[in-house]
């Protein structure tokens, strides 16, 4: 064992230094406090930590901080540092490794939110971890994730002082103001947050973690309210909105499967209620999106009652025949593919090919609505090469001239003709 540790250090002082051989030589040395804490637990023997473990751990951090002085922009290398200073190391040692890599790294997101994360969960430090992400934003002011993550950080803080507080208050001690642990920190990043990032997706993210701490009621119904003020031009606001209403806890006396499956009826059409509602007031193609994939949802969903999937079925009819009837372009076009999907997987085979001659000639089309049929076709036991024929050649007379045509129809006519020649070669062999 000293023979091979003594060859690996021999490496790490040639003048030509190799990576690999540093990385050699750490790991040999993981592996043996890895057999050496193997060895304790067998044997129960518990002393002289200080002359065995120490000295090695010590040997491995130095050869760490060589290493990744030397090749600096090796992310990879200053992680398994991370990863062993977390192990084997101090915490004041895992806080210099975050604080060196960071000053190397400071464009790197992830970086300065996984250093804040391990001083709030590994050195309960929530101090640290706040001043890491300030630092954060200003290297990356707009960055969804770090604003995500510090939001998040204030919360579990206030959750962790409210633990606390709750045992303080069993001794008749008061030591917290009822702003921190109602979570006023987590509000203030929220306002900042944004003032900085626009859009109801953004928004919608927070929310969700907000609503993960039970104590949050009062700043959920904040971004709620922001969020039906300034993003009602947008689907994913009428989206959510609409599955609230889905998820609103049915009457406690309800307790037959009648009366639940009626019950879900209603909050249905309480879903469908503000979906309609914001069709009036946002027309376009994402809404429309939103709103027939809910209804496709529930349409796939494992119910005892007929009459619940019949309804929901006829609704997805309804609103694919206004989805098509629309003025607005995009609208039509992008639904046509859900139109002939949907027929498909719910009428079989005919149903969708009906469909098909039914708008093939109400421009305008997408590719996908072609690729859809010709892959439709081809899932038949027996596919009709005639029609086949008929969609290739369709969809080569719609997008062969188009600015991206030519690439669809090199893939299209290259398909066709392997479609074609496959069964004359067949019958040659």
């Amino acid at each position: 064992m000293l023979k091979r540790s003594t060859a690996l250090e021999y490496k790490l002082h040639r003048s030509v230094l190799s990576k690999a051989d540093f990385v050699a030589y750490i790991q040999y040395e993981i592996n043996v406090l890895e057999l050496i804490k193997k060895r304790r637990a067998r044997i129960g023997y518990q002393f002289k930590r200080e002359d065995i473990e120490f000295p090695i751990i010590s040997r491995v951090t130095s050869v760490f901080r060589r290493a990744t002085t030397k090749w600096q922009e090796d992310v990879q290398l200053w992680l398994s540092h991370v990863a062993f200073s977390k192990k084997w190391g101090t915490k004041a040692q895992l806080s210099k490794v975050f604080s060196s890599m960071l000053a190397i790294h400071p464009d790197k997101p992830s970086l300065w939110i996984m250093a804040a994360k391990c001083e709030m969960e590994d050195l309960d430090s929530s101090e640290s971890a706040r001043h890491l992400f300030l630092r954060a934003l200003r290297f990356h002011p707009e960055n969804k994730k770090v604003y995500q993550e510090y939001f998040r950080m204030e919360l579990m803080h206030a959750e962790k002082l409210r633990k606390q507080q709750h045992e303080l208050e069993l001794a008749k001690i008061d030591l917290f103001s009822p702003e921190i642990l109602s979570g006023k920190l987590a509000e203030v990043v929220y306002r900042d947050a944004k003032q900085k990032i626009k859009g109801a997706e953004f928004m919608l993210s927070l929310l969700n973690i907000a609503a993960i701490f039970d104590f949050t009621k009062e700043l959920q119904d904040t971004i709620l309210q922001d969020l039906q003020k300034e993003h009602t031009d947008d689907s994913v606001t009428w989206d959510f909105m609409a599955r609230r209403e889905l998820e609103a806890a049915g009457a406690p006396e309800l307790r037959s499967a009648q009366g639940r499956a009626s019950d879900t009826n209603r909050r249905e059409e309480r879903c469908c209620a503000v979906y309609e509602e914001g069709l009036r007031s946002l027309n376009t193609e994402p809404m429309w999106t939103c709103y027939l994939t809910f209804c496709l949802d529930r349409f796939k969903r494992k119910t005892n009652f007929a009459e619940l999937k019949q309804k929901v079925n006829d609704l997805v009819f309804v609103l694919l025949q206004k989805a098509l009837s629309s003025p607005v372009p995009a609208i039509s076009a992008a639904l046509k593919e859900t139109y002939l999907e949907w027929a498909y997987k719910t009428s079989g085979y005919k149903k969708a090919r009906k469909i098909f001659k039914s708008l093939h000639e109400h421009r305008p089309f997408t590719k996908a609505f072609f690729t859809k049929m010709i892959q439709i076709e081809k899932e038949q036991e027996k596919p009709n090469m005639s029609n086949l024929r008929d969609y290739y050649e369709r969809a080569l007379r719609e997008f062969g001239s188009s600015d991206d045509g030519d690439a669809l129809h090199v893939s299209l006519y290259h398909e066709w003709i392997l479609k074609q020649a496959l069964p004359q070669v067949s019958k040659l062999s």
